[in-house]
């Protein structure tokens, strides 16, 4: 863990982490828990696991706290929030095609839901939140790499949920006195993400694929390229955000990567030489292509000056060591966990 969060073991905070059983959120209880803070989750366990939350705490359940709830019920925010010093939002509704086929659940989650949470944490007291955003905010500019202050039109529902959450706390902050802090998320990845579901993300999915032997599908020509993020990195710029004293940090949004571009073709052959270890007879899969996918960008990579500079924030973690630890961490858990919900 990175240097700068030492401090937070010096005294013992209450967290809420809402969406606390989905694969960042659970992470960022493991470390809260490893840090010794107590930690309240809110999740509703639509997409998040029981399981993980169980992996996060290894024992340590005294300290954590579950609340079975939707954000979409305000009633169920206000009663999680209180008594809480610090809200980490990662509760939504992910996925590009989902939020296609499905806009108004989206609309509900990851903006009614996001409301719900700042009007809460405005009634509990609660000063610090730390919201999830993402980089499908950046839409159809083209500019490379992404900075935050420059942002297209965006290309979904899902995309446009999110940064309607954006906009929402610059009002919220100035109305209320919050002080909000957003992370819009790169391509994250890592142990717990579930491969399960047709929404499941290209990563676990192709862990999945090669591990069992089914074939691998490409969206495209593979030439896509994504900043990928290994979930390390993600809870170190969390918890600097959640506990930075500069006053200048306050009320932005930081971009959340490694500052890298690696193809879908690149990550494939990451992912089965990592694969190839445990089952040798993933070296020969070749990936099978198919058109692109409705409302996806072809190329991002962040520029995570803003982060570095404002919050101290370094990545740890770089795609090809990440892809290794996600790597044991599949070949251990894929055989041992069922695919039923949670």
């Amino acid at each position: 863990m990175n240097a700068h969060l030492s401090g937070i073991a010096s005294g013992s905070r209450t967290w809420l982490v809402t969406g606390g059983a989905g694969f960042i959120g659970s992470h960022l209880v493991e470390t809260l828990l490893d840090l010794g803070q107590r930690v309240r989750v809110l999740d509703s366990f639509a997409t998040g696991h029981r399981r993980n939350l169980e992996e996060a705490a290894q024992g340590r359940e005294k300290s954590l706290d579950v609340i079975e709830g939707d954000i979409r019920d305000l009633a169920t925010c206000r009663r999680a929030a209180r008594g809480s010093d610090v809200i980490l939002h990662q509760a939504a509704l992910g996925s590009v095609p989902r939020s296609i086929e499905d806009p108004l659940a989206t609309h509900a989650s990851n903006v009614t839901g996001f409301l719900n949470v700042l009007w809460a944490a405005r009634d509990s007291g609660v000063r610090r939140v730390v919201y999830a955003s993402s980089s499908s905010v950046y839409g159809d500019h083209p500019g490379l790499p992404k900075v935050e202050d420059v942002v297209g039109r965006q290309l979904s529902p899902y995309a446009v949920s999110k940064y309607a959450g954006e906009l929402y706390a610059h009002p919220f902050g100035l109305a209320y006195g919050l002080e909000l802090i957003g992370l819009r998320y790169f391509n994250v990845f890592g142990p717990r993400q579930d491969p399960d579901g047709p929404y499941a993300a290209v990563i676990p999915l192709w862990f999945q694929s090669l591990l069992e032997g089914h074939p691998v599908f490409i969206n495209g020509d593979g030439e896509t390229s994504r900043d990928f993020c290994y979930v390390e990195n993600v809870v170190q710029v969390n918890l600097l955000a959640a506990t930075t004293a500069n006053p200048e940090a306050i009320g932005k949004v930081y971009n959340v990567a490694v500052g890298e571009r690696t193809t879908l073709l690149q990550l494939f052959e990451g992912i089965r030489a990592q694969v190839a270890r445990f089952r040798p007879a993933a070296a020969a899969v070749r990936p099978v292509h198919r058109d692109a996918r409705a409302g996806d960008v072809r190329h991002s990579l962040a520029d995570v000056s803003r982060a570095r500079h404002m919050l101290g924030y370094e990545p740890s973690v770089m795609v090809m060591e990440g892809l290794a630890r996600a790597a044991d961490w599949y070949r251990k858990n894929l055989g041992a966990r069922d695919s039923g919900r949670p």
